[in-house]
């Protein structure tokens, strides 16, 4: 939850300083998978608390697996789908828009962020 990855790291030092005996395990996952959990930090800060969580498709596929279970199987393979996909259908109405959108064309014309910043085409090209 720091504002740069410069002090995410700094966090994980003191973290792995004061669980590292205790938690090894623990803190090796993390280290060996940190650059992994904070590319985040190379996306708009605005999508940082989208990008964090897995919430959505938590609760997207909660649905369908409730709907499934009510009915105790679906027949065949194609009522299933079908199911699924009005299900889905269904749930997409109440998803809220992403906090920062129209930063998105940003990123697909491939504007590079730093800390949730974008960088221009000079700090880009040194």
């Amino acid at each position: 939850m720091r504002p740069t990855r410069r002090e995410a790291l700094e966090a994980l030092d003191d973290f792995e300083a004061l669980y590292g005996d205790r938690y090894a395990k623990a803190v090796a996952c993390l280290r060996k998978d940190q650059d992994v959990l904070l590319t985040f930090y190379d996306f708009p800060a605005a999508h940082w608390k989208h990008l964090r969580t897995t919430n959505p498709i938590e609760s997207t596929f909660a649905t369908v697996r409730h709907r499934t279970r009510q009915t105790k199987g679906c027949g065949s393979r194609a009522a299933a789908l079908s199911m699924v996909y009005k299900l889905v259908r269904e749930a997409e109405k109440h998803w809220h828009r992403l906090d920062g959108y129209k930063t998105i064309m940003m990123i697909l014309h491939g504007v590079t962020f730093v800390d949730g910043e974008p960088i221009d085409a000079a700090r880009q090209a040194a």
